[in-house]
């Protein structure tokens, strides 16, 4: 880092002038702008982004701080990850707001939603909301939003929440794996959604259908086969069917988490076209992993819904390019080994999900490569988009007056993952001893470096 104190430029003159300060200047030979790949320089002013110069223009000040980022680096917008399992307060043995935040920075992600089930309370009412944040408050390291949740009996809830500050409603059409958190039926759904839509909310759907599962074959033993059958790609695309016609019916917003199966892009597609309000996630694990590849009893990759054939996994790629799937988020679904029963490796008795928040741009950043997709695209897909589709504001681009939240990211670097050397609290990951492409080398929340040792997240509220 350096000091510059050449002259200033007009806007930061007039900054001076209105009694504020260019705080910092970050100098990159890639910085990845709205418009593409270029050489920038970027000015912080009290955590916002308040400048940009590009070509031939430079900014400077001498109440600055500057960072230079080198060639082998590429300047990225904090990514955005709304689809995180924080589990705190009461299931923090699994995870927490400080291990899931150190490990969002760690992989460049300056923002997370916090989803609704696995903590105690779920958030299904604005007290429980208020516990979370109480909680999550002095342990962020990162920005902190949180998604409510809807379940059967909780209409009543929802609009107090969303006036509340939740980013929208998450509800199952199928068992959660929690008690406490019980599924929607179709018709429950659709009448949470109209109430939703009367305050332009948004609802995200776990969209596996109940009646396809109960007359799927039950998982059982250590066959990954098995649990694949169990959880057939035509529970997800009723489910999805179910979804599409409630949000035609009511005219409301509607996202799909964690699209597994590419059988349901057409209906997508079409219920796009159509003007459904529809929006679709999917998640590295679904993009990087395949059936075939998978060993009997290795429970670390066990997910609901689960990780398809290798066709499928191609169509899911072949959705994100041509637009029917809009971004791609973590669902970083972490336990304790004991529930991930790696011993016996019993699909069937699992806990169901991968912890993956700190890889995530490295695990799509090496796969998109591969099929000819540029670092743009990927990170569009991982931070703009899930921001517009959550209306997380200010967020997702380097663009002058969002917040200054940066990833530095060596775009050709290889690395061999470690679960061991991971953040998160229960070092177990499907993609131990994978190596990737890519390595985020420092991640800067409003214009600061995370150092990891002391959190300045702030909680987050919707608009």
């Amino acid at each position: 880092m350096s000091v510059d104190s050449t002259q200033t430029s007009p806007r930061t003159q007039a900054l001076a002038e209105a009694g504020r300060s260019v705080d910092l200047i970050i100098r990159a030979k890639r910085a990845l702008l709205p418009g593409g790949i270029a050489a920038a320089e970027v000015a912080v002013a009290d955590g916002r982004i308040v400048e940009i110069a590009t070509g031939e223009d430079r900014l400077s000040t001498a109440s600055a701080q500057v960072i230079d980022v080198d060639d082998t680096q590429v300047l990225l917008p904090g990514l955005v990850d709304t689809h995180v399992h924080v589990n705190d307060p009461g299931r923090s043995e699994w995870e927490g707001f400080a291990s899931a935040t150190k490990a969002a920075a760690a992989g460049g992600v300056t923002t997370i939603l916090d989803m609704p089930l696995n903590s105690l309370p779920p958030t299904v009412d604005v007290p429980a909301l208020e516990v979370k944040r109480a909680v999550a408050g002095p342990k962020a390291f990162v920005d902190v939003g949180f998604w409510g949740g809807a379940i059967p009996g909780n209409m009543g809830e929802l609009r107090p929440l969303h006036e509340a500050g939740v980013y929208g409603f998450k509800c199952f059409l199928e068992d959660s794996g929690v008690d406490e958190f019980p599924p929607l039926t179709p018709v429950e759904m659709g009448a949470d959604l109209a109430e939703i839509a009367d305050f332009d909310g948004l609802l995200i759907v776990h969209a596996e259908d109940h009646a396809v599962m109960a007359e799927a074959p039950s998982a059982s033993g250590r066959k990954f086969s098995d649990f694949l059958a169990s959880r057939p790609r035509e529970a997800e695309n009723v489910a999805i069917g179910h979804v599409i016609d409630a949000a035609r019916a009511t005219g409301g917003r509607a996202h799909i988490l964690h699209l597994s199966s590419a059988d349901a892009l057409p209906q997508i597609a079409a219920a796009k076209a159509e003007g459904v309000r529809l929006t679709v996630e999917t998640c590295p694990h679904y993009l990087v992993f395949t059936a075939e590849e998978i060993p009997d009893g290795a429970t670390t990759h066990k997910c609901c819904p689960p990780i398809r054939e290798e066709s499928n996994r191609e169509a899911l790629w072949q959705g994100l390019i041509d637009g029917t799937i809009d971004c791609i988020v973590s669902d970083h679904s972490p336990s304790t080994a004991e529930l991930k029963l790696l011993d016996s490796g019993d699909f069937g008795a699992a806990w169901g999900g991968i912890s993956s928040l700190q890889l995530g741009l490295s695990l799509v950043w090496t796969e998109a490569q591969r099929r000819g997709i540029d670092l743009a695209e990927v990170v569009r897909w991982m931070s703009a988009a899930p921001a517009a589709i959550a209306r997380v504001e200010g967020k997702g681009a380097i663009a002058v007056g969002n917040a200054a939240d940066f990833a530095l990211f060596a775009p050709d670097e290889e690395w061999t993952v470690s679960a061991t050397e991971l953040h998160h609290r229960n070092q177990i990951t499907a993609y131990d001893q994978r190596t990737v492409s890519g390595r985020v080398t420092q991640t800067l929340l409003a214009g600061a470096p995370v150092d990891f040792d002391t959190p300045h997240g702030r909680l987050l509220s919707a608009p």
